[in-house]
């Protein structure tokens, strides 16, 4: 019709070229009958007259075949379309080359594969088949596997299908044919809609069915052997130690079952968010390849492409971002805005990788105005591409900028100027910093702090709308504001225990104080205590100091850091730590261990502080070597001499037959006793400290009950008395002794009834005649009585599991817990880390009298290396910096309108400027509100930067401005030493920094004389064993560069593992030669060992023409001397 050419003359046909065709309505096209050979038949060609088949399906058009088929009259064959470029003859080469005919023997076929000793029958072989993959009770596909299944092939077939259909396996054959001929996606082994998330739960239903699979292989073996099978209990069958022994070994010995990281609240949290590729049916660090560990376009909002460990671990253990959460079939999820022509939804939905392929993804920070994108184009993410498209074509929008990174990144302001490297280690550091004494909030923060503390679970937030009741050290008492009739407990108090002094997996300090007042309104959710590095319920890791980016006389050299000594005196840097130590008594072959005071060849000086029951006192400051419980063990008996036998008659048996094993400090330990915890075997007499101990936690329980009781009665009495005052007496009331309380026809007062003891208001009876309130005062006594009686029934139970005996190890008869506290200050040698990966060791304090100050006095507390910033690339510390001068200068400014004769209205000026979103907010304010209020800004004005969506350059300097500061951030500084100021201005600012857990305190280690090996008779290595320097192969170039031979000699004999040499020197020393006379080291001795294990035969072959050392002549000593010397020595060596 329209003369289109639609396919050229002596031109292929094409899939897209017989579409055409089709479109145009063209069925039949002539062609060449040679075309047609080698073409393969799509169905059996029958002759209809005879039915005999003239062409199988699948079978080649041969000239012969085609003549036959026109000879038989077969005017249509149809046939397949195989071109070899975009279909392929996959499926027709297998079929020719599977020569069985038919369902059943290929059914029989597979039954011979899987089963080859076997006779095949048909119905045996069906069943197996049936089995393999279509019966529930053997296969099980599982929810995910139909998940992956459905989104894979386009399918919908119900989540609850848990067997494969026919469906499934033709459409997987149709895939794999299809991805051959080049159609079709291959999978991304990386992609997180492959990879899923097994929580513990799931990890733990494997092993439990594993402990099932024994338990019931036991019953089996059980019954099987069993003669009367009638008269078995099921108790007799069985036994449910398999099930709990694999329970325990799981969490026990699991790689994945890890000591919580508990140094302070961020690396709690990080630590119970973490991800991990290892572990049982997991990856291994050697196998991990790249692909693996590198960031992965799906990971954005899912997994923080930041927070990774540095080491062989790197990108095999990550963190869930933000907002991420694990749906019911372990695929992380992040939230989006949905978007609908350009207008976004207020709506939050959740979307796996799955679902969010092909959606067009706009930026939490995209301009909107009346809450639809703005702008022609729009920066968006689609796939791993990002794209600049128009608003209409945007489907979902990010929830927050910091949704792609995890919690711990999220803390660290200005992120997005700090080079990824860096953000990695400062988002790691913050989790190792310690708990500080005097716990501060940063000045320069991300608005997560707060989050943070509150998730963590260590600050105690209020349950309940009420009042608090009743406040100290180691209790809150809130009364509830909102009572609910149906609820019985609605009227109990919430009592919040505070944690003090305890001790955390890391030895750093928990501790709970309260930020509340009695009579204080507090909501659900409130915080009203900190806990360990929280202010006011917020974060508070590390501490707000002034800086200086500048060289000071080289002891900040590579990344050293000079501190202001005022640090140590003010303690801004010291901590707390808390180390346990543990003392056991055994039951021995010898007899009983023993905990006492009475221990032998001890003086007084060293049991002053041990208690009667030989436990240290709590508050005694002890040191190393001092004893913190005395213990005493039997000795092996052994053949006494008659005057020891003649001590023992007079002395008594105690002094000879038990040694000295009392539990000791260590060295380098020096600390205050908190506290001690006595465990004893259930039916032994507890001794006087455990039934100390026992008595202190009754009495905070009786207290706890006091007040709940208190009240409750409270709440209940102030309900009779609105019912009583006011009406009128219908008979006296009067006491147990007769005494009259109540006249009759007497108006009731609220003095009168307050002066009639409150267990009689129940029985007053009133004029109104019907006796309604008088059954209500009847209700609320006995409900009231009914409360309390839980309560006590209650502490009862409690009081119970206090006084009952512990459960202890076999062979143990007590067990006592010393805890020490240990106050570290800030010293050389600890290190000290920013919020940005700016890392340093402590090289010198410095008196601050000689520390560089600025020009109005103020000295500065830490001097950083202005080099260790342009290498690293984390401007964000410089940045901080700046803002953190601003926000103190700020501070600064009210603290001076405090100090003045400050009017509310001028106070108020000033805060509307810092705050002017808070305008109506502030204005409402009553004085002195406004001055409280400036109160908590005179350190400095907190602010927020969040990760992404930060304060930038203009925002800074107009905040340096309001400060009164210069804008360049930089100022004149003044030389502490000379007076003279500084040539050039320096960056000048408040830095948030953090002590980090790796203290010089615990690294540091001498050792005289200690521990060996046994089979090397060198010293043990590490603090741990007491151990010693280890002189490695560099250090022996070292010594023989310098032409050392004598110190060397020494250093690998006498000093290591010369076991005769040893013995010698200590002789010479005796003598007062100090002379050194080397032997054999023991580890030579072990390599001609382990030579000669090899069936090497080594020999040590002496050489008659070298004098022996001790043989030479000495000065001063005559030969035969030194020859008798030599022999005695051999002798000594020999014998000891």
């Amino acid at each position: 019709k329209t003369k289109e050419v639609l396919v050229k003359k002596n031109r292929k046909f094409t899939k897209g070229a017989i579409r055409k065709l089709q479109e145009s309505g063209v069925d039949l096209l002539p062609i060449d009958i040679d075309e047609l050979v080698g073409k393969v038949s799509a169905k059996d060609v029958i002759d209809e007259s005879t039915g005999e088949v003239l062409l199988q399906c699948n079978e080649e058009l041969t000239e012969a075949k085609l003549d036959e088929l026109r000879d038989r009259g077969v005017e249509k064959v149809e046939v397949l379309f195989i071109d070899n470029l975009n279909v392929g003859p996959y499926l027709r080469t297998t079929l020719l080359a599977d020569k069985l005919q038919g369902p059943d023997e290929a059914v029989m076929e597979i039954y011979r594969r899987l089963r080859p000793g076997d006779q095949p029958a048909l119905d045996s072989a069906q069943t197996l088949f049936h089995n393999l993959f279509f019966n529930a009770e053997r296969y099980d596909l599982s929810r995910v596997g139909r998940l992956k299944l459905n989104y894979k092939f386009k399918i919908d077939e119900a989540i609850e299908t848990q067997i494969l259909t026919k469906r499934d396996i033709l459409e997987t054959v149709r895939y794999l044919i299809e991805l051959r001929n080049g159609r079709g996606v291959i999978d991304d082994i990386d992609h997180l809609g492959n990879r899923r998330v097994r929580a513990v739960g799931e990890l733990m239903e494997n092993q439990y069915r594993i402990g099932l699979v024994r338990m019931e292989r036991a019953i089996k073996e059980r019954m099987s052997m069993s003669q009367e099978i009638e008269t078995l209990m099921p108790h007799d069958l069985i036994n449910a130690k398999p099930v709990s022994a694999v329970v325990k070994e799981y969490f026990g010995s699991s790689q994945l079952s890890q000591f919580m990281d508990q140094t302070n609240p961020l690396s709690e949290v990080t630590h119970k968010r973490r991800l991990s590729a290892l572990g049982p049916g997991g990856l291994t660090r050697e196998r991990a390849g790249f692909e693996v560990r590198d960031v992965h376009p799906t990971h954005y909002g899912r997994i923080c492409p930041i927070e990774t460990p540095e080491g062989p671990n790197i990108g095999l253990i990550a963190s869930l971002s933000t907002f991420a959460r694990v749906n019911e079939y372990g695929f992380i999820e992040t939230p989006y805005r949905a978007v609908e022509q350009s207008k976004v939804a207020d709506e939050v939905q959740f979307y796996s990788a799955l679902q969010e392929e092909g959606q067009i993804i706009a930026q939490a920070n995209a301009e909107t105005k009346g809450g639809k994108l703005s702008g022609d184009l729009v920066s968006a993410r689609k796939g791993s591409d990002v794209i600049m498209t128009k608003p209409d074509d945007i489907t979902l929008m990010d929830v927050s900028p910091n949704q792609l990174v995890s919690v711990a990144a999220s803390l660290i302001p200005f992120l997005e100027h700090d080079d990824a490297n860096r953000a990695l280690m400062g988002s790691n550091m913050q989790r190792q910093a310690v708990p500080l004494v005097r716990t501060t909030s940063p000045l320069i923060g991300t608005g997560m702090e707060g989050i943070v503390a509150r998730d963590s679970g260590v600050t105690v937030v209020a349950k309940r709308e009420g009042t608090v009741d009743w406040v100290d050290a180691n209790r809150i008492v809130v009364r509830p504001s909102k009572v609910d009739p149906k609820d019985p407990n609605s009227v109990r108090p919430d009592i919040y225990t505070l944690v003090k002094f305890q001790r955390s997996n890391q030895n750093t300090c928990m501790n709970q104080k309260p930020i509340v007042q009695p009579g204080d309104k507090v909501k659900a959710g409130d915080v009203i205590a900190d806990g360990p590095a929280t202010e006011t319920g917020e974060l508070a890791l590390g501490q707000n100091v002034v800086v200086a980016f500048m060289p000071w006389g080289g002891y900040n050299f590579e990344d050293s850091i000079l501190i202001n000594e005022k640090l140590v005196k003010n303690d801004v840097f010291t901590s707390i730590h808390i180390e346990e130590f543990e003392c056991v008594a055994r039951d021995t072959k010898l007899g009983k261990e023993e905990i006492t005071r009475d221990i032998p060849n001890v003086g007084e000086e060293a049991l002053k502080d041990l208690d009667e029951s030989g436990i240290v006192r709590i508050g005694a400051e002890v040191k190393a070597g001092d004893i913190l419980v005395g213990k005493i063990t039997p000795k092996g008996e052994t053949q006494l001499s008659p005057e020891e036998k003649l001590l023992r008659a007079i002395f008594g048996e105690r002094a000879g037959d038990v040694r000295d094993t009392s539990l000791r400090v260590p060295p380098g330990v020096v600390g205050v006793v908190i506290g001690a915890r006595v465990f004893a075997r259930k039916g032994t007499e507890k001794d006087e400290r455990a039934q100390a101990i026992e008595d202190a936690e009754k009495e905070l329980l009786m207290v706890n009950k006091r007040d709940e009781v208190k009240i409750i009665s409270e709440a209940y009495y102030n309900k009779m008395r609105e019912l009583l005052v006011g009406k009128v007496t219908a008979s006296r009331l009067v006491d147990d002794k007769g005494k009259v309380l109540l006249p009759k026809g007497e108006k009731i007062t609220l003095e009168m009834l307050n002066e009639v003891p409150n267990r009689y208001w129940h029985e007053i009876q009133l004029d109104s005649g019907d006796g309604k309130i008088e059954e209500q005062l009847e209700q609320l006594a006995a409900k009231r009585e009914e409360d309390v009686f839980n309560i006590e029934a209650q502490y009862s139970e409690k009081i119970a599991k206090l006084t009952k005996g512990d459960e202890l190890p076999p062979g143990v008869i007590k067990l006592v817990k010393v805890y020490l506290a240990i106050k570290r200050k800030l010293s050389v040698g600890d290190k000290m880390a920013g919020r940005h990966g700016n890392k340093g060791v402590v090289s010198r304090l410095l008196p601050e009298e000689d520390m560089p100050y600025l020009e109005d006095g103020t000295p500065v507390d830490i001097v950083l290396n202005p080099l260790g910033v342009p290498s690293r690339m984390n401007i964000g510390q410089i940045l901080e910096v700046h803002l953190g001068w601003a926000a103190k200068s700020l501070g600064n400014q009210i603290e001076a309108y405090l100090e003045t004769n400050w009017s509310a209205d001028v106070l108020k000026e000033k805060l509307k400027k810092l705050f002017p979103e808070h305008a109506p907010f502030i204005d409402k304010l009553a004085p002195e509100d406004v001055g409280r209020f400036a109160k908590t800004l005179q350190t400095g004005v907190h602010l927020a930067t969040p990760v992404f969506d930060g304060a930038n350059e203009a925002e800074i300097k107009t905040a340096l401005k309001m400060a009164g500061l210069p804008s360049s951030g930089q100022a004149r500084l003044i030389d502490g030493k000379s007076g003279e100021p500084f040539d050039n201005p320096v960056t000048v600012g408040v830095m948030y920094m953090l002590k980090l857990h790796h203290l010089v305190d615990d690294k540091i280690h001498a050792r005289s004389i200690g521990p060996y090996s046994l089979v090397t008779q060198q010293p043990l290595g590490g603090k741990a064993q007491f151990g010693g320097q280890r002189l490695g192969e560099m250090e022996v170039w070292a010594m023989e560069a310098y032409g050392a031979a004598y110190a060397l000699q020494e250093f690998l004999t006498v000093k290591s593992d010369d076991v005769l040499g040893r013995t010698r020197m200590y002789e010479s020393i005796v003598k007062g030669e100090h002379v050194l006379e080397a032997g054999l080291p023991e580890s030579f001795n072990v390599l001609l060992k382990e030579l000669q294990a090899l069936c090497l035969d080594v020999e040590l072959v002496e050489d008659p023409t070298m004098p022996r050392r001790a043989e030479q002549q000495q000065p001063g000593i005559p030969a035969g001397l030194a020859a008798l010397a030599r022999e005695v020595a051999d002798k000594m060596g020999s014998a000891g």
